[in-house]
């Protein structure tokens, strides 16, 4: 547990240790597990950190997860992440979860040339 969080610690350039991570702490294996795989999505690759972490907003908000959203807007925001690029993204996701949700209630067949 303790070389997990101190590899988060150096890895994020501080020593705040959230409680998400504190939370996995009973279970050393998923611990290191869960890290392990979001240091490595997480990283940057051809998505920029601050797209990743407007991704992860997007997610959380749709499950949602408040702890996430505030978690991931507190790592948007010191990537970046300006309060006009917030309230568009928020936006974003309103209008996405609208539609989704007639496009399923009304059965929309998908338009072959979407499909690839």
């Amino acid at each position: 547990m303790r070389a997990v969080f101190d590899d988060i610690r150096a890895t994020r350039d501080s020593d705040f240790v959230n409680n998400f991570w504190r939370a996995l702490a009973h279970d050393p294996a998923l611990l290191r597990a869960t890290w392990e795989r979001l240091k490595t999505v997480m990283a940057p690759g051809a998505l920029d950190p601050l797209v990743k972490e407007m991704i992860y907003i997007a997610v959380s908000a749709s499950n949602g997860c408040e702890y996430c959203c505030h978690s991931h807007t507190a790592s948007a925001r010191a990537k970046g992440m300006t309060d006009a690029m917030h309230g568009e993204l928020l936006a974003v996701i309103g209008m996405a979860n609208q539609t989704n949700a007639t496009v399923n209630a009304l059965q929309v067949p998908v338009d072959e040339e979407f499909k690839a």
